[in-house]
């Protein structure tokens, strides 16, 4: 049995209500559970928010909503680990038990269902605990640089004497979905691990919503599909 789980509380302190803003006439929230339908991979897509307006619109769109999130799930400070593992263990209370468990996050409307369902695939063909979309960052980052005092720091000199086609290519979590075992979420088991596959995503559909700026480039983007 498979899950997809998107967590999706109200509070959001840079973005107002980001989860169901309106994106050329759909709620975000709407057309990431529209993805997942076309993806026919889910026995299940719940939706776990401690907002009514959020479960409404889940509701509509296809989406289950079997409990309101609680408060002390539903601020700042409360990691991904908790909250599907509180969805899970719900399950658990009514006999039901996926053997997979996919972590999608509301925002992921640049998601393909061939991106679902390729990362599913990987993560049993290759038995691993995680599966997760990556992309690269645009610059090396052994080139970076930080400031201090107004005055720039290299991070590493070896490094910003290379060309940059020599360095090796860096990967970080493009914020879109999280594939694991059942098992594996339960334990909290380190996501980032030899046990965890990588599907890598082009930096233009791996945009995480942490700001206006993203938020302006993710609608661009999307227009232009």
């Amino acid at each position: 049995m498979k899950i997809a789980i998107i967590p999706a509380r109200a509070g959001s302190k840079r973005i107002k209500n980001k989860n169901i803003i309106n994106i050329f006439g759909k709620p975000m929230i709407q057309r990431t559970i529209e993805i997942l339908l076309k993806s026919k991979l889910f026995d299940m897509i719940i939706v776990s928010s401690d907002s009514k307006k959020i479960q409404n619109i889940s509701r509509k769109a296809g989406a289950k909503v079997l409990f309101t999130r609680p408060k002390n799930l539903a601020n700042d400070f409360v990691g991904t680990f908790e909250v599907i593992n509180h969805t899970i263990n719900h399950l658990m209370s009514i006999n039901i038990l996926p053997q997979y468990v996919c972590c999608v996050y509301p925002t992921s409307i640049m998601l393909k269902p061939s991106d679902i369902k390729n990362s599913y695939k990987k993560i049993r063909e290759k038995n691993c605990d995680f599966a997760l979309s990556v992309t690269d960052y645009g610059h090396p980052p052994q080139r970076g640089f930080y400031l201090k005092n107004n005055s720039l720091r290299v991070l590493n000199k070896k490094f910003y004497k290379q060309r940059t086609q020599d360095l090796d290519k860096i990967y970080h979590d493009a914020g879109q979905f999280y594939w694991g075992k059942t098992s594996s979420w339960l334990k909290n088991k380190f996501m980032f691990s030899k046990k965890c596959f990588g599907l890598i995503l082009p930096r233009h559909r791996a945009i995480d919503i942490d700001d206006k700026e993203d938020l302006y480039m993710l609608k661009k983007v999307f227009n232009n599909k």
